[in-house]
């Protein structure tokens, strides 16, 4: 038996939601996930022939009916063909937050098949634009080798400054935003909890500076709750992150039927006919 972990989303990205029209909107980093970003990511994987698993967990006691059995967690879990990286939708009963916001994705890699531990992970709350997390996904899968980094940090900026992302005055070579200043990436203290397989971030004192990660969200007001956030650990190979941003900051609109609540009178919008 499965159990929807949000049971508001719809079964299926392309089937309306409510009969609402659809638009094309734009900045993308504020358009949100349409309500369907478990499915954008996982037609992506499928496409890329990744395996999915679902794993159940539930009570059902010896008396009670097939139907009242009480579902706690039900969990997908994609796997690349090579098994070196894979993609986990979050828990429903157990929630990881960051930003306040619940993990809906976490992706992670291994440099070898044989090794019980990811060399690293990226967490997602809901609302990134699933286009996004598909191009960050799809470098991911074109990688031969997922945890072995071949690029600079500068990569990333100068993804997102090819969009008119606006680097920070105080830290230019470490974050950007973007124009409107609601949308931020940066390079630096990773979030607890962030697993990671470099040794530094289990032996960082509270005074000490452990290794610097990517970390990029969306705060519609200042003070507001944010949009969404996401994690990249420090082994993240700064290439797979400039995938990420390089989407993230594409100018081109995005195709939406769901606008968030907190940035819809920020949206430029036409009709999709």
């Amino acid at each position: 038996m499965e159990a929807p972990l949000y049971p508001e989303l719809p079964p299926h990205s392309s089937a309306p939601q409510g009969g609402q029209p659809a638009f094309w909107v734009g900045p993308r980093y504020l358009a949100g996930d349409d309500g369907c970003l478990y499915d954008v990511v996982a037609d992506t994987l499928a496409s890329l022939g990744w395996t999915s698993l679902t794993i159940v967990r539930g009570r059902h006691e010896p008396d009670d009916a097939p139907e009242d059995r009480q579902v706690l967690r039900s969990t997908v879990l994609h796997i690349s063909p090579d098994a070196l990286r894979w993609a986990q939708w979050g828990l429903a009963d157990e929630p990881f937050y960051l930003g306040e916001l619940p993990i809906a994705w976490q992706i992670s890699a291994r440099a070898e098949a044989g090794s019980p531990l990811a060399q690293w992970s990226a967490y997602f709350t809901r609302d990134v634009p699933g286009e996004a997390m598909a191009d960050f996904l799809v470098a991911l899968d074109a990688s031969d080798q997922p945890a072995v980094p071949f690029a600079g940090a500068e990569l990333v900026l100068d993804a997102v400054a090819a969009h008119g992302w606006l680097r920070d005055i105080d830290q230019p070579q470490a974050a950007a935003t973007d124009p409107t200043f609601t949308s931020h990436i940066s390079l630096g203290e990773v979030p607890p909890l962030i697993q990671d397989a470099d040794l530094r971030t289990l032996s960082a004192e509270d005074d000490d500076t452990g290794p610097s990660g990517w970390q990029a969200w969306a705060e519609p007001a200042l003070g507001a709750p944010c949009l969404w956030a996401a994690s990249f650990a420090a082994s993240v190979p700064h290439d797979l992150v400039a995938a990420f941003a390089a989407s993230l900051s594409a100018t081109a609109p995005v195709l939406r039927r769901v606008l968030p609540e907190a940035t819809r009178e920020r949206l430029l919008r036409g009709p999709a006919i």
